[in-house]
């Protein structure tokens, strides 16, 4: 399969697209499932359920900023191969994102009001 040749407007497009997306919608899926699927819901008094959505935000919110750094350097990489490399990785990460999402709704939390916020610093 031949790839596209983006230029960097493209490519700057692109990187703002996946900012929007990262923060505005919901995560994708992934190709594979959450592996927190198949463990049993833990019984959480209203303080434990609290502290650990609040860790979850904070993992979610590592999540993004991970998507931030790997789409900067996907952006100036000169080396297409380095770029490609960076791609796979922001897409791995994807599933990431998608999982500690699902966990804060699970938990009946929210992600980060901030995470616009961190994705720019990152």
């Amino acid at each position: 399969m031949s790839q596209r040749h983006l230029t960097p407007l493209d490519r700057l497009l692109a990187s703002a697209n996946n900012a929007l997306r990262t923060i505005a919608a919901p995560a994708g899926r992934g190709a594979r499932s959450n592996p927190g699927n198949d463990v049993p819901e833990a019984d959480l008094d209203d303080n434990q359920r609290a502290h650990s959505a609040g860790l979850m935000r904070v993992n979610h919110t590592g999540e993004v900023c991970a998507q931030a750094l790997y789409a900067a350097q996907a952006l100036v990489a000169r080396d297409p191969a380095i770029r490609t490399q960076f791609a796979q990785a922001a897409r791995e990460e994807e599933e990431h994102l998608a999982w500690t999402q699902q966990r804060l709704h699970e938990l009946t939390s929210r992600p980060s009001l901030l995470n616009p916020l961190w994705y720019a610093g990152a």
